[in-house]
């Protein structure tokens, strides 16, 4: 061994040690245990006296977003955009797909390990140090949110960009008390076993980021939802400006960087947003020169154009088994991968799958039909009769129709923070109650639409007859796996056997999946 692999071996030995430190704050309750709730909340403050960062993150420019769909793409958009103005850029977001360093973003880079472990060690033996039983070391979400700051301040960041985790209220950002601005992104039903029942509570909770003298910005909302947001505007003396949607005409022909027609709803908050920024600040004057009202300057096209965010209406070619057919029309397996994990984010999803596959067409091998797959699985504090319907109804009503259907568990462990690899489990050890249950809905969805003809029906057969070999113990319509590994390698034979094909599998329901699954395609 050369001295270089002994150097890796023990910075992947540190690297692996860390995250088990980040694993055991992991908390044991399920969200749906009512007494998270605030979760005693002024022990932030006790933490940020502890590692010394009471003052300085008072002196943080902090841009701060809740919502329940599309925050993660309005932070990300804002990120670019002021990124794009020159200036250094930090990003707070979360969950992580892969690795947990993407929750940390410099300049659009997630932070290097090196960076990382040195900042980790630095607040772990703090905290360690000090807390006791009266104030306890911080639960997971707590201890990366304090790491952040840590992060931030010591980078000297010129903006800190910050995605709330969960709510608003009583998230660990809401720790900053004077940020430059706040957003809140389109509102809907998620988390309800923590945030409340109506979009009146669910609002009441996210507009908890709202301070007095920090200009708020929100989407348009349901009525619902937007009074509440509006009476805890009045309530603290700001006003609440709602940003229209990105009007596409304003990109001179350029295309955003995240895909979907939803997000030109993110789009426009985050203009909104990095603009209230820019005035607010120091940095506005010469990017706002000689602007008419309705153009964006230079650097907010730039930005909004060169966004990513993974997960999130990503496409992506396998490469073990992306072939060229006699024709030069692209076959193989590609995959779809969105996050969506609600109600109303599952139609958006079905809408930009739909629109995805047609743009792609001129790709694929037109004397063979591109075979639809679904991957699936969710959390099981969601209610999977609420998430498949709007998925089946809108890709019906887009003229999409799923051949197969599979569900899998997760490969990650939510007790633990996962590193690159993961080892596939045992398959006697896994409870698939779960993924069964999830399917018996599907199969009762499909079946009261009746869109699945008996026609269509043998022509999946055919196309997966070569199912049984691979142990799936079934060529109908949809299936249930053992293990997310067995579904990949499921997936990549049938691409291997039908090269002139084209596979296009969606991967939705939970982020986690999504995760899990660009682990293992990009190894």
């Amino acid at each position: 061994m050369t001295e270089g692999d002994a150097g890796s071996e023990a910075s992947a030995a540190v690297y692996e040690e860390a995250l088990s430190c980040l694993s055991s704050l992991i908390t044991r309750r399920t969200r749906a245990d009512g007494t998270n709730r605030g979760d005693q909340f002024d022990l932030l403050f006790d933490y940020l006296k502890i590692l010394e960062l009471d003052e300085a993150i008072s002196q943080l420019k902090v841009v701060h977003v809740a919502g329940t769909k599309g925050k993660g793409s309005t932070c990300t958009f804002t990120e670019s955009i002021l990124r794009s103005c020159g200036l250094h850029t930090g990003l707070f977001t979360s969950p992580h797909l892969i690795d947990v360093r993407e929750r940390f973003r410099l300049d659009g880079m997630e932070i290097s390990k090196e960076k990382f472990l040195a900042y980790f060690w630095w607040c772990w033996h703090r905290l360690r140090e000090k807390t006791d039983d009266d104030v306890p070391m911080p639960t997971y979400f707590r201890f990366l949110t304090l790491l952040a700051f840590k992060i931030f301040i010591a980078e000297q960041v010129d903006v800190a960009i910050l995605e709330v985790g969960l709510g608003g209220k009583f998230d660990a950002t809401n720790v900053v008390r004077t940020p430059v601005v706040c957003g809140i992104s389109s509102l809907g039903y998620d988390h309800m076993e923590i945030l409340g029942n109506t979009l009146g509570e669910i609002a009441g909770e996210k507009a908890g980021i709202f301070k007095q003298g920090v200009p708020a910005y929100t989407v348009p909302q349901p009525e619902e939802a937007m009074s509440v947001l509006e009476a805890k505007a009045t309530d603290l003396g700001i006003s609440l400006q709602v940003a229209l949607p990105l009007d596409k005409e304003t990109l001179g022909g350029l295309q955003l960087g995240l895909h979907g027609e939803h997000q030109y709803i993110n789009a426009g908050l985050a203009v909104a947003i990095s603009r209230a920024w820019l005035l607010n600040t120091r940095y506005a004057e010469e990017i706002f020169s000689n602007l008419t009202t309705n153009n964006l300057p230079e650097q907010f096209i730039r930005g909004l154009t060169l966004a990513t965010i993974q997960g999130r209406a990503q496409i992506v070619h396998d490469s073990y088994s992306v072939k060229q057919t006699s024709n030069f029309g692209l076959a193989g397996l590609v995959f779809y991968l969105d996050g969506a994990h609600s109600p109303e984010s599952m139609a958006i999803c079905a809408r930009w799958f739909s629109h995805a596959i047609k743009e792609n067409a001129h790709t694929v091998d037109h004397s063979t039909k591109p075979v639809h797959i679904l991957l699936f699985n969710c959390m099981t504090v969601r209610d999977p009769h609420l998430l498949l319907p709007p998925l089946i109804n809108t890709c019906s009503e887009h003229g999409v129709q799923f051949d197969k259907a599979l569900f899998v568990p997760n490969l990650s462990m939510l007790n633990k923070v996962a590193s690159q690899s993961i080892p596939e489990p045992n398959p006697q050890q896994i409870d698939l109650s779960w993924q069964l249950s999830i399917k018996k809905v599907w199969e009762n969805t499909i079946h009261r639409n009746k869109e699945l003809t008996s026609d269509k029906i043998m022509d999946v057969n055919e196309a997966f007859k070569q199912g049984e070999k691979l142990n799936t113990g079934s060529i109908e319509n949809s299936a249930v796996f053992h293990s997310l590994p067995s579904a990949i390698r499921w997936l990549r034979e049938h691409a291997q056997q039908n090269n002139s094909r084209c596979i296009q599998v969606l991967v939705t329901g939970s982020l986690v999946l999504v995760g899990d699954v660009l682990r293992l395609i990009k190894k």
